[in-house]
């Protein structure tokens, strides 16, 4: 291999050149009769779907590709499709556009193959709907430090795809402003619910954050589908009731109670989310019981829940709580879990006010 290009090993005959630096240029040379083939074996069927447009709102309103950047989709064996609907909408607007496929891996967190980290560290702007998470991988995060924009889509199917990215993303993030602004500078949080939740945080020094989607600065990184403000708090202690979704169950039809105390969770009334949190627990003892994150859904498009913690954790009115590592969220607990339970009623008050959350009317 010639000593200034890397040739990408996925089947595609892109070719990442490096300039006299050796730092990747970011550009994707695509060969004309590369590009017909893939051209042709496209499912042309879905122009105009519900795909076709999540896609389209992928590529213009949340990364707002423009024609002179380069861009990489990185897809596997069970997001094919949506891998290549975000592909037809970024090579509209780019030449520069490549479509990475690999078999999926096993876990969360598993690094993809390395011509494909190559090309993320090289585009300008990066999605990658994966059936394992990429978020919290060396290939992510060196993509971002080179200053790619980039979004995650964790385990996505095509109905919370379609679902979660047919929205007005501008609304979203002033959806989010507003309920930033009303969090952002109390010292403790409360949560209840009807179903029994009477939980409260300590912020302390934690800061909130905001996932609004929209990734237009060079470096920035978010989920999709996005829309929530959520913080890792300091402590917390009391019960929550999760009635909403929950890994492993997906859409629960039964209540899932949680107590916890000074930031530990110490009781869990189901058995599979207790064996999950046993068997992270092997690894790093106490910490796989740490009170992670609270967060509350700000994404006006997603009006019922679906059974994927991905989308419902951002639905309108909903409060999720995770247990597990908040290392990437402000927090300070490294941990191989991070599970998340929706709440359906919660009311939220900082510092003892009701905080109003965005609502929409459900089916």
């Amino acid at each position: 291999m010639p000593a200034d290009s890397i040739r990408l090993g996925f089947g595609l005959a892109f070719v990442l050149t490096l300039d006299e630096s050796h730092t990747p240029r970011r550009t994707l040379t695509t060969p004309r009769a590369l590009r017909t083939v893939m051209s042709e074996s496209d499912h042309s069927g879905d122009e105009g779907t519900s795909l076709a447009t999540a896609a389209e709102t992928a590529i213009g309103q949340c990364m707002a590709l423009e024609a002179d950047e380069s861009c990489v989709v990185v897809a596997d064996d069970h997001t094919s499709s949506i891998g290549e609907a975000l592909y037809r909408a970024a090579s509209r607007i780019s030449d520069d556009t490549l479509l990475a496929r690999y078999p999926p891996r096993e876990q969360h967190g598993e690094e993809p193959p390395e011509p494909v980290a190559a090309a993320m560290s090289a585009a300008d702007v990066v999605l990658c709907p994966t059936t394992r998470s990429v978020s919290h991988t060396r290939a992510r995060t060196a993509a971002n430090e080179a200053g790619a924009r980039v979004v995650t889509l964790p385990g996505i199917t095509e109905e919370v795809f379609a679902t979660g990215l047919d929205a007005d993303y501008g609304r979203i993030a002033r959806e989010c402003e507003r309920v930033l602004e009303a969090v952002a500078s109390a010292d403790e949080l409360k949560v209840t619910s009807p179903q029994g939740t009477d939980f409260t945080a300590t912020v302390d020094t934690r800061e909130w954050r905001s996932d609004t989607g929209i990734v237009h600065e060079s470096g920035e990184m978010s989920n999709l589908p996005a829309g929530e403000v959520f913080v890792s708090p300091q402590t917390s202690s009391g019960t929550y009731v999760v009635d909403g979704t929950m890994m492993p169950h997906g859409l629960l039809d039964r209540e899932i109670e949680f107590v916890v105390e000074d930031g530990t969770v110490v009781e869990v009334s189901d058995d599979a989310v207790r064996k999950e949190l046993e068997s992270a627990a092997e690894q790093v003892g106490e910490d796989a019981y740490n009170l992670a994150e609270i967060g509350i859904g700000t994404n006006v498009a997603v009006t019922d829940l679906v059974g994927s913690v991905l989308a419902d954790e951002k639905a309108t009115g909903t409060v999720h709580i995770a247990i597990g590592d908040d290392a990437g969220i402000g927090g300070d607990v490294a941990a191989p879990i991070h599970t998340d339970g929706v709440l359906r009623e919660p009311t939220v008050y900082a510092d003892g006010a009701e905080v109003e959350l965005p609502r929409v009317e459900r089916p």
